[in-house]
C-alpha cells in the first residue's frame, strides 16, 4: 500500500507527461508564478515548500497516464507538513494556444478514469474519482478527487487535483493526505487552484 500512496501522490506530475504533445520550445516570456506555502489549503502544522525547479519531479510515476514527462518548457514546486499531507505544483508552457487547450483536456480525461484505472491494476482496492466542476478563472480550471481505500490493510487516501490554463500556460496542482473525501478540504482547494492560475501571468 506504501507503494501506492507513493505513486498516487504523483499522479498529477505523470498525467502532465502527456505534454510531450508540445515539443517545441515556447517563446521567451517571463517564467509563470507558483504558489507560495501559505497559498495552500490550510492545515494543523504549516506548509513549506521547495524551491521551484526545472523539469519533472524524479518520482514521477505513471500511475495514471502512463506516458513520459517531458522536462522541457516544465517546473514545479512541492509541499509538504509535518503530517501525512503533501502537494505539488506543476506548471507547463504549450508551443501554441491549441496545444495547452489540448493538453487541458487530456489531463482532464485522465484524472476522471484514474478510480477505475487504479481498480483495475490493483485487485482488491477501492478507488473513486470525482468530478468537484469548473472555476472561473482565465480560461477556467477543474477540480477532481480520488479516494482509496484497501480493506485489507485498513489505509484510505484523499487527492484533490485541479487543472487550469492562462493562455499556453498549463497548471495542475495536487493536494493529498489518509483519510476520506470528508475530510478534504475541497473549499479551500478551490481558493488554492484559483490563486495558482491567477498567478500564472
Amino acid at each position: 500500500m506504501n507503494k501506492l500512496r507513493t505513486a498516487l501522490a504523483t499522479a498529477a506530475a505523470a498525467a502532465l507527461g502527456l505534454a510531450a504533445l508540445v515539443t517545441a520550445p515556447a517563446q521567451a516570456a517571463a517564467e509563470p508564478a507558483f504558489l507560495a506555502a501559505s497559498q495552500m489549503p490550510p492545515s494543523s502544522t504549516p506548509w513549506t515548500a521547495t524551491k521551484v525547479f526545472t523539469g519533472v519531479p524524479e518520482n514521477g510515476g505513471a500511475l495514471c497516464a502512463p506516458y513520459k514527462i517531458p522536462a522541457q518548457n516544465t517546473r514545479y514546486r512541492e509541499f509538504t507538513t509535518e503530517l501525512d499531507t503533501n502537494g505539488v505544483q506543476i506548471t507547463t508552457v504549450a508551443r501554441t494556444e491549441a496545444d495547452a487547450v489540448k493538453l487541458v483536456g487530456t489531463l482532464r480525461k485522465s484524472l476522471a478514469g484514474c478510480g477505475p484505472l487504479l481498480e483495475r491494476q490493483n485487485p482488491g482496492l477501492q478507488a473513486v474519482s470525482a468530478s468537484h466542476g469548473k472555476l472561473a478563472v482565465e480560461e477556467g480550471a477543474w477540480v477532481y478527487s480520488l479516494d482509496t481505500a484497501d480493506p485489507q490493510i485498513g489505509i484510505s487516501d484523499i487527492h484533490l487535483f485541479s487543472v487550469g490554463r492562462d493562455g499556453r500556460t498549463v497548471t495542475f496542482v495536487r493536494w493529498g493526505q489518509m483519510g476520506d473525501l470528508k475530510d478534504a478540504p475541497l473549499t479551500a482547494f478551490r481558493t488554492t487552484t484559483k490563486t495558482a492560475v491567477n498567478k500564472l501571468h
